[in-house]
């Protein structure tokens, strides 16, 4: 942490001896080592209470682009889902049309026959496969 040497340290405890006297070294000693580790916690408390609010900032912006992310992919398959309903309706609108139209030439074609079958008199005239076999 700091870049003091063996020497530096024997100084200060030699001042702090004759200043302090050795009657009284030992509790301030003990104070100070009480500070010192007091200190290093709260720094320790402080880089810990960062780090969380870091990664907590960065799970809110993952959350957030995850929730971007899902709303797009929800929205195109709603316009898929709504495109395929659309196909399907044309689809199906197209075959009633096109049912319709058979419908309606299938009955001209049934009036036309069932008129020539009948003819003009209103009796029905037999047709080659009513006949049957003479005996």
């Amino acid at each position: 942490m700091f870049d003091i040497s063996f020497f530096e340290i024997m100084i200060i405890s030699i001042v702090a001896l004759i200043v302090i006297g050795p009657e009284r070294l030992p509790q301030v000693a003990r104070t100070l080592g009480h500070l010192m580790g007091r200190c290093r916690q709260f720094v320790y408390s402080i880089k810990t209470d960062i780090h969380n609010e870091l990664r907590m900032e960065e799970l809110k912006n993952m959350h957030n682009s995850m929730q971007e992310t899902v709303q797009s992919i929800e929205s195109a398959v709603r316009e898929e889902i709504n495109e395929i309903k659309s196909a399907t309706q044309s689809d199906s609108g197209s075959r009633a049309d096109a049912a319709d139209t058979t419908a309606a030439s299938s009955r001209q074609l049934v009036d036309s026959t069932g008129k020539s079958a009948t003819g003009e008199s209103g009796q029905t005239k037999p047709s080659s496969h009513d006949q049957t076999p003479s005996q």
